[in-house]
């Protein structure tokens, strides 16, 4: 008998029931497939399943395989922990309970990953080495995928490196494991290392290394990673087409990721929205609404993504009356605007200089407002000098504690109080920030330069060219200074003099990506940059003065979007 509803799944039940043959042959296998289809299909009941292996006096590892594997697929894993645990210390008196086998773990390690449970994580690997599985390659796959779920990529590098067989899937996990946690310069070397080791990428892969690419700025190994996907005749995969959409969109080359959606056959919904989501970083906000009514119109519904894309484009061009719009069209997609959505309008509210109707905004929502929407009202507070409005938010919301590990409020309170020459406040605040502990995330710069990505911070000297970069910076002061440069001081919220200032603005880490850019490229070529904070708005015209002086297209993307400098003027048109 065929299983494709519960309702067909419970008839046979019945009619195993009835039989009473469990010494039976074909009993056997059909309570199995009744049970696999319980646990496993999108058509089952977890609860039924269960109640099938409850009921079973003997039952062996695949019912309580299948049943873990089948909890850390639900929405609630800790029950596959649970089972494991009961399995393993084998409470269950009554019945036989089978030991935990080589394909009980890795599905156990699943549920740690979607838990985030490193702890856990750590000590079912204690096991794994006790119980001698560790020259298992999928136990191993799945201890690398558990650590990096967790965050751990050292550790799941460590069990990667020790392995002694690895598979496509082991490369894949490791990558991707990296990327996800910020650390793409190392998923991409990794990627380099597993093509000289002769095992081929899959799809996952590849959309693991393009990711990276992506998030680096590397626009050439990206196009190495492109051509490997036209050899191998992988265009028509709409996931590998997405994750090039995305990656040329986020290396600045938005007429590669448009060539490469136009030629898709078959686009989903993520591929329109990586496509949307690209033109509006890019400042092509008119032609990304008009993709997002062509999606429609190929009866294609968005999706949360699609609608973060939309809002954004409305946020960047300033379009508050279309934003609200497309918020409330969300209810026709059956979508429930998140946290994300909302702060879309704040942000636009906001960069509008519309403080008032930001907060009222903010306190009528139909959902709790986070730490982050906060912070954006008080970052306006900073832009539009509104210090009353921010220190009262401080204290009406209790902004400082609804995260009291993220110093974001601290240092834009902080900032807030320089701004208006509030020294003793602002000392207050990084005194509070040392109290608990927090760090200010440093600004970083990314530049690609022959397949190599080089990574500067403010004020960088470790760089081997460090000399060289230097000099070059200091050239392009005085030139820039000749056509009417006046370093913006009151960007750096510190008690120094302007001579002081002057030289912190010079050696912010997008100047030295710059002055590194201009050393190492031909005259004509185009400088692509990758910032991990905002753009200051000194930085700001140093580009567009330098993009006029030496003839250069500049690209920067900063935390927001994106900045084309050409002949002395921004894509952004000044606001950002």
């Amino acid at each position: 008998m065929e299983i494709s509803t519960m309702a067909q799944a419970m008839q046979l039940h019945a009619r195993l029931l009835k039989s009473g043959r469990p010494e039976d042959q074909t009993h056997f296998q059909n309570l199995s497939k009744l049970f696999t289809f319980s646990a496993l299909s999108p058509s089952g009941n977890l609860t039924y399943a269960r109640h099938i292996l409850t009921t079973l006096k003997t039952p062996n590892s695949y019912y309580y395989n299948t049943m873990i594997r089948a909890y850390s697929d639900s929405p609630d894993p800790t029950r596959s922990i649970t089972l494991f645990l009961d399995m393993h210390c084998r409470e269950e008196e009554e019945r036989v309970v089978p030991d935990p086998d080589k394909f009980t773990y890795p599905f156990v390690l699943k549920a740690c990953a979607k838990l985030r449970h490193t702890q856990l994580g750590k000590q079912i690997h204690g096991l794994i080495l006790k119980m001698g599985f560790m020259s298992d390659r999928y136990v191993n796959n799945a201890l690398i995928h558990m650590y990096s779920g967790c965050g751990d990529s050292g550790h799941a590098l460590k069990v990667f490196d020790e392995m002694s067989e690895r598979d496509v899937v082991s490369w894949t996990s490791v990558i991707d494991g990296f990327v996800d946690n910020d650390r793409p310069i190392e998923a991409i070397k990794l990627f380099d290392n597993m093509m000289d080791s002769g095992v081929d990428p899959n799809e996952a892969t590849l959309v693991s290394v393009l990711r990276g690419c992506a998030d680096t700025g590397a626009l050439s190994i990206g196009e190495k990673v492109h051509n490997f996907v036209k050899e191998r005749k992988l265009n028509g995969k709409a996931n590998v087409g997405t994750a090039l959409i995305d990656m040329y969109a986020k290396c600045g080359c938005i007429d590669n990721a448009r060539w490469i959606f136009n030629e898709m056959m078959d686009k989903d919904v993520y591929a329109w929205t990586a496509m949307i989501s690209g033109l509006a970083s890019h400042g092509l906000l008119e032609e990304a609404m008009e993709h997002f009514e062509k999606m429609k119109s190929c009866s294609i519904k968005p999706d949360e993504r699609t609608m973060t894309a939309v809002l954004s484009a409305c946020r960047n061009a300033g379009w508050i009356g279309k934003g609200l719009y497309h918020l409330r069209s969300m209810k026709k997609y059956k979508l429930r605007p998140t946290i994300q959505h909302y702060g879309c309008i704040v942000d636009t509210f906001v960069r509008a200089g519309q403080l008032d109707e930001a907060e009222k905004y903010i306190r009528k929502m139909p959902i709790d407002p986070d730490v982050v929407l906060w912070r954006t009202l008080l970052w306006g507070c900073k832009i539009h000098g509104d210090v009353e409005r921010s220190e009262r938010l401080v204290k009406d919301v209790e902004l400082l504690k609804m995260d009291s590990r993220d110093c974001g409020s601290y240092i834009l309170l902080g900032n807030v109080y320089a701004a208006t020459g509030n020294w003793k406040e602002k000392a207050k605040m990084r005194e509070l920030m040392n109290q608990r502990g927090l760090v200010k995330t440093p600004g970083s710069s990314r530049i690609e330069i022959d397949g190599l990505i080089h990574e500067f911070t403010a004020g960088d000297s470790r760089h081997f060219e460090a000399e060289n970069i230097y000099a070059k910076l200091d050239e392009m002061e005085q030139n820039v200074r000749r056509e009417g440069y006046d370093p913006k001081v009151s960007e750096v919220l510190l008690e120094i003099d302007n001579d002081e200032k002057a030289s912190q603005l010079l050696h912010h880490s997008e100047k030295l990506a710059l002055s590194f850019g201009l050393i190492k490229t031909n005259p004509g070529t185009v400088i692509r940059i990758v910032k991990n904070l905002r753009s200051c708005e000194d930085c700001h015209s140093f580009m567009k003065l330098i993009s006029k002086l030496y003839q250069r297209e500049i690209i920067i993307r900063d935390r927001i979007r994106y900045h084309y400098f050409k002949g002395g003027e921004c894509s952004c048109g000044d606001r950002w």
